[in-house]
């Protein structure tokens, strides 16, 4: 497929993934917080993620300068990354859906913070990492540069090593007894795999 053509298309989609994303975090911004964990390293995977999904990107996007780093996919791959983008896009959509008032996007728990085992989350503790895993492999599927491509996954991969067991101590520490029984039952990201 014509790379300019999945260059508008992950634009386009990385545009949508935004437009949800800051309806949200508005809805947000007058909750109390009652536990706040962000550390300077949880800034800095902040950053690094925004950095491999939107800054490479948007400079191989915008600029000639990854060029030399071009690969050459299918059409099928392309069509399978536009699939998996839109998957991707309706789960992230999902998940802040189901979410409500209860989501942050860093490490908080808000007064009146209830556990969420409904929707999406009936199978999957964390459906918003898998969303971004899939918008990741879209990614590495749709710009197809060997640095723009990977960044997302790279990055990302680094987040969620570093991120997620944190998250999970955060609600074991304000849930107990109720998200360990949670998590007997659930799948971490993919359900019936992992």
């Amino acid at each position: 497929m014509n790379p300019l053509i999945l260059k508008i298309i992950f634009t386009s989609g990385i545009i949508l993934w935004l437009i949800i994303r800051l309806s949200y975090q508005r809805e947000q911004q007058n909750n109390v917080i009652v536990d706040d964990r962000k550390t300077p390293q949880e800034k800095v995977i902040r950053f690094l993620v925004l950095a491999g999904i939107l800054l490479f990107p948007l400079i191989y996007i915008l600029f000639p300068w990854l060029n030399f780093a071009n690969y050459y996919l299918p059409i099928w791959a392309n069509g399978l990354g536009i699939v998996i983008f839109a998957s991707s896009l309706w789960l992230f959509w999902r998940t802040h859906h189901d979410l409500g008032k209860n989501w942050s996007p860093t490490l908080q728990i808000r007064e009146g913070h209830t556990l969420m085992t409904d929707g999406v989350y009936r199978s999957i503790r964390h459906p918003m990492y898998t969303s971004v895993l899939l918008l990741c492999i879209a990614q590495a599927l749709l710009l197809t540069n060997w640095i723009a491509g990977f960044a997302g996954l790279v990055c990302f991969s680094i987040a969620c090593v570093t991120r997620i067991d944190k998250e999970e101590q955060m609600l074991l520490d304000q849930f107990g007894d109720e998200y360990e029984a949670y998590r007997k039952c659930t799948k971490r990201l993919v359900p019936y795999l992992f």
